[in-house]
């Protein structure tokens, strides 16, 4: 196997090992839901607690983290922290209105967003392999949505569809957008970088924002709910996302998205096997949708022949 092709296989798997990790969001967020957390409260402690050991790390072995430009700190702090902070929040909204099926299916309206913005700001190819195969994922996962029974188990009180499914759009528009700015910021800052000063602008935001908004986060109000709040911050917060700024160093934007369109195949299943969220026909052949539209991507994306850069 050729530099190149070997070079963009391993950011394909990289994005595919962050939607798989990302898949595992829905079903500890509902565990929390059930340990009494509150909505607004899972995305902030995760974060906190993701961040936290990212400062440590830093601080003990990467001190290099902590230079960075003015650029630096305006793109990846501020407007990389508001993407951070708006998606937390409207995540956990659409996965307790609209369930994690939902949720996740509203999410990766995303990688369509992405394909339709790479090209005019990042000038990158829009073929209608790719446009199609965004489509495809897109449409593999609204269908994941359609084909949810009725009548999972859940014990809380949550807000309503329409919450669900404004917070699920939110959560895509901030997805593409930060996959859209990892692109261009990765490779000049590196994953690492990228992943501590977004992290630090989107808990300092969400401390500011949930108070005044009248949704003060409160601690998770069991041990359970600790460990759960802990597992999400290792996944989703840390590894998660140096997966899918590895990969999208190493591939475009688009086809990274399309990768990691794996995460409701993972939450759709994890939610069937821990909560009885049962799928119907139409549900599962979403899903099959999703997995053809992501291997399709790899095929002919992941394994393409290019030239690594620099």
């Amino acid at each position: 196997m050729s530099d190149g092709r070997r070079f963009r296989l391993i950011g394909y798997v990289c994005a595919l090992g962050a939607g798989a990790t990302w898949g595992t969001t829905g079903p500890l967020s509902t565990a929390l839901y059930r340990e009494g957390q509150a909505i607004t409260g899972i995305g902030f402690w995760r974060l906190v607690l993701g961040t936290a050991a990212l400062a440590l790390w830093a601080l003990f072995f990467r001190r290099d983290l902590l230079r960075i430009d003015r650029q630096g700190v305006l793109l990846m702090g501020l407007f990389g922290g508001f993407l951070v902070a708006l998606f937390e929040v409207a995540y956990q909204f659409g996965i307790a209105g609209a369930g994690v099926a939902g949720a996740a299916a509203l999410l990766y309206t995303a990688p369509v967003m992405v394909a339709l913005v790479a090209r005019p700001l990042l000038g990158e190819r829009l073929t209608p392999l790719r446009l199609g195969l965004a489509v495809v994922v897109m449409i593999g996962a609204a269908m994941t949505v359609m084909g949810k029974r009725e009548g999972a188990a859940n014990d809380v009180a949550l807000p309503s569809v329409l919450v669900g499914v404004v917070g699920g759009l939110l959560s895509a528009v901030s997805y593409a957008t930060t996959t859209v700015l990892a692109r261009w910021a990765v490779p000049r800052y590196g994953q690492f970088r990228m992943l501590f000063w977004e992290a630090i602008g989107g808990v300092a935001l969400l401390a500011v924002i949930l108070p005044l908004s009248g949704h003060t986060p409160h601690p998770p109000p069991t041990a359970a709910g600790w460990l759960f709040a802990l597992a999400l911050a290792a996944g989703g917060v840390i590894v998660a996302n140096l997966l899918f700024f590895t990969g999208v160093r190493r591939i475009e934007a688009t086809p990274t998205a399309v990768a990691a369109t794996i995460e409701p195949v993972v939450g759709a299943l994890l939610a069937l096997l821990l909560f009885n969220q049962q799928l119907m026909w139409l549900g599962w052949v979403g899903l099959l949708m999703v997995v053809g539209g992501v291997a399709a991507g790899y095929l002919k994306e992941g394994a393409a022949e290019q030239t690594p850069p620099a």
